[in-house]
């Protein structure tokens, strides 16, 4: 039986200011598994909104039972001491008979340096002997929210009959909004589903630049919309992407998604928005052409769906995914690997410079 140990988990003290929280760990009891965390993935999109202080469970409660935001109750309070779901680790003491010491697994469990899970509450995947163990950061929780957007886009076709990711994109032209982390493996996974043609969309000149380097077409917003417009003609006035992914927390590009799509198309909507939507002007595309807002939370796959696609079904996906083009987003998308007691430095200078960058992976142990 292993001892105790002592865990550091990197949070956010106050806006502004990351921090490490120490403690101890006792021995993993029955069924338990002791895990050493190999690589860390910040997910900047959800995580910055902690160091930023615009995460709105900051500022109002959620209601799980009614299904509300209740205004002017905090559901959370700094210090937050835990935050994160990109881990990759190896598994130091097991005992559970489905691990056993030595597997690199990839899980969700935040920014620490060790956890002591429970395969039945915990997400647990064994990551293939064969995979860089850095790619792992994807597998449990942000290649799966990728392609739970996939899916949701299936179900508009095929409602519960969706045999296999990504049929509903088949020969069908998509756009993409955002060439963030998300919106690069949207774009991936519609690749490789077979869309007639896919369209990235960034202000970012460097992320535009990294997603051409991944095999993707990549424009402005401004110009996805009239590319769409130009390029994708159906017949009549019938013009646009049938689909498009919004990955950008920003009014103004899910403005843009509904501009690019034909009549009645579908904007599967993936963004995480702190503020509000102004700019989105319902009464101008949305209303004349007739289209659809479908928001694809990785809470939930789509009504009906459950049984057949869980999460697991689509980290596997994920794996799948990697495995056809895990070198080329190791070499691109993996902007920035840094020890992990580096952290709060790193995070420090993240917010004050703002450098480029697409994904940050902490380093843990050798």
């Amino acid at each position: 039986m292993s001892d105790h140990r002592r865990i550091r988990s990197l949070g956010v003290e106050h806006p502004g200011q990351a921090y490490f929280l120490d403690y101890e760990e006792g021995p993993p009891g029955d069924g338990g598994v002791r895990l050493e965390t190999l690589y860390t993935g910040f997910s900047a999109g959800t995580e910055l909104t902690f160091v930023k202080g615009t995460n709105p469970y900051l500022h109002s409660r959620w209601d799980g039972e009614r299904g509300l935001f209740v205004p002017g109750e905090a559901g959370m309070h700094y210090p937050v001491p835990f935050m994160g779901y990109m881990e990759v680790a190896r598994v130091t003491e097991s005992r559970s008979p489905g691990f056993h010491a030595g597997d690199i697994v990839a899980s969700t469990y935040a920014h620490k340096s060790g956890h002591t899970a429970n395969p039945f509450h915990d997400t647990l995947i064994k990551l293939p002997d064969d995979m860089d163990p850095i790619l792992g950061i994807y597998v449990a929780q942000m290649g799966p929210i990728a392609a739970n957007g996939i899916l949701h886009a299936d179900a508009e076709i095929f409602g519960t009959n969706v045999a296999a990711l990504g049929i509903g994109l088949a020969g069908r032209p998509v756009v993409v909004i955002g060439a963030g982390v998300v919106g690069l493996l949207t774009a991936l996974f519609a690749q490789r589903s077979g869309a007639a043609e896919v369209l990235i969309a960034d202000p970012s000149a460097y992320r535009r630049e990294k997603a051409e380097a991944l095999g993707i077409e990549a424009v402005t917003e401004e110009d996805a919309v009239r590319i769409a417009k130009d390029r994708w003609h159906h017949g009549g006035n019938d013009r646009g992407a049938d689909f498009a992914f919004q990955t950008r927390a920003h009014a103004e590009s899910l403005r843009a998604a509904l501009r690019a799509l034909r009549p009645q198309g579908t904007v599967i909507d993936l963004a995480f928005y702190q503020g509000g939507a102004d700019a989105v002007r319902l009464g101008e595309e949305f209303h004349h052409n007739g289209l659809s807002i479908r928001c694809a939370q990785i809470g939930r796959v789509p009504r009906g769906l459950g049984f057949a696609w869980d999460r697991r079904r689509l980290a596997l996906e994920t794996i799948d995914l990697l495995d056809d083009v895990g070198g080329d987003v190791a070499d691109h998308m993996i902007t920035h690997v840094v020890p992990f007691d580096e952290g709060p430095a790193f995070l420090k200078t993240l917010v004050e410079t703002r450098p480029d960058f697409l994904q940050i992976v902490f380093k843990g142990v050798d």
